[in-house]
């Protein structure tokens, strides 16, 4: 089973699913700013990733700054209850098949996981 973690209004989410879909995969696509992955899944996606939570957050959005995120003594738990709380700090898109997932950017990076 694959799944995108998708904004359709960012030229690398749009690039990466249109990548998978030209290998025939139909991916499950999760709207991530209108259902919000929970703290649970955010920690399941960021295992599956094999990084740590500051390495997902997009350092350019205002919520990133406004928070104080770079912030180095903030803890994991905190870093990711921001981006359940915001989630247009998690770095997009987040390409899950099974138990292995990758960020698509550069959109071909999915090709790890084909």
């Amino acid at each position: 089973m694959w799944t995108i973690y998708h904004n359709p209004r960012c030229s690398k989410s749009r690039q990466t699913l249109q990548l998978l879909q030209e290998h025939q995969v139909e991916p499950e696509i999760v709207l991530y700013l209108e259902t919000p992955p929970d703290k649970a899944t955010l920690k399941s996606l960021l295992k599956k990733l094999g990084i740590e939570p500051r390495a997902l957050l997009r350092k350019g959005e205002d919520d990133y700054k406004a928070l104080h995120l770079k912030d180095p003594a903030l803890s994991n738990d905190q870093l990711i209850e921001a981006m359940v709380a915001h989630p247009k700090l998690i770095e997009r898109p987040i390409v899950v098949k099974g138990e292995h997932a990758v960020l698509g950017r550069p959109p071909e990076n999915v090709l790890e996981l084909l």
